[in-house]
């Protein structure tokens, strides 16, 4: 796991982008996971940059998001269908028929779920996938204690997360108890991890994920396993690591074109 950490989340998200646009120049038909939240919205703001301003092309791109509501219109303010749209997908020219998002509205969940991890085999794998992280460590919605060789399924949230959620609702509006999520093991598959986190309130889980035991309470801890992960952080999200000064010093002393160009194309 390679650990960068930025002066601020704005220049975190340029250099997450800049790994994605390195992939997309050099594989144009990449395949991309996206998460939704708070998080990747600065890193989506510099793609939807990158494409207006220095031509990054989108058309042969495939998507797979990590995760939606379970019984929520896909147009309801708080559903991710809509969230990546008004995000990503409306200002990029990624082609309609290419983007998957988990359905919340299917009669038939298990068989859903069983198809979406066909797509993701027929699509050739994920080449990237970008990831935040809960307070509590969880990745997608596997909460903790999650299988860390899950695949695509139906979770319940905990009561904390649902609490974290509930910014997205109307004032006493429920937030829904189920989702659909990308597993622990189906998010390892991919070929480049590229994790962002901001902010003290995710420090512990930050520091829990690379620096602690490789566990499920901490679902985000197996990507300490993966082959090519990158956690891009803010200060304030690396304050409860042990080794920041390491850190520092691997990333500037790196040459430049791993910098840009973090990973190989496989």
């Amino acid at each position: 796991m390679e650990i960068v950490i930025q002066p601020t989340h704005a220049d975190a998200a340029v250099v997450a982008a800049r790994v994605i646009e390195d992939l997309l120049r050099r594989k144009p038909n990449a395949v991309l996971g996206l998460a939704t939240g708070g998080t990747p919205v600065g890193l989506y703001k510099e793609l939807i940059r990158l494409h207006r301003e220095a031509g990054l092309d989108f058309s042969g791109v495939t998507s797979f998001n990590l995760d939606e509501y379970v019984g929520i219109p896909s147009d309801h303010p708080a559903s991710y269908h809509r969230f990546m749209h008004e995000n990503l997908f409306d200002h990029v020219n990624i082609p309609a028929a290419n983007i998957h998002i988990p359905d919340g509205n299917t009669r038939d969940i298990p068989k859903f779920c069983a198809d979406y991890e066909e797509k993701i085999r027929q699509a050739g794998g994920i080449d990237l996938q970008v990831l935040g992280i809960g307070h509590d460590g969880h990745i997608g919605f596997n909460e903790s204690t999650s299988s860390l060789v899950s695949r695509t399924r139906i979770k319940t949230l905990t009561e904390e997360t649902i609490a974290a959620n509930q910014r997205f609702f109307k004032p006493g509006e429920a937030v829904p108890r189920h989702v659909i999520t990308m597993g622990v093991g189906t998010i390892i598959e991919a070929r480049t991890c590229v994790m962002l986190a901001f902010g003290a309130g995710k420090a512990r889980a930050v520091a829990a994920m690379a620096e602690g035991p490789i566990t499920a309470m901490c679902p985000a801890s197996i990507l300490q396993m993966h082959r090519q992960t990158m956690l891009v952080i803010d200060p304030p999200a690396a304050a409860q690591l042990t080794k920041t000064a390491y850190y520092n010093h691997v990333y500037s002393n790196k040459p430049d074109f791993q910098k840009l160009s973090a990973f190989p194309v496989v």
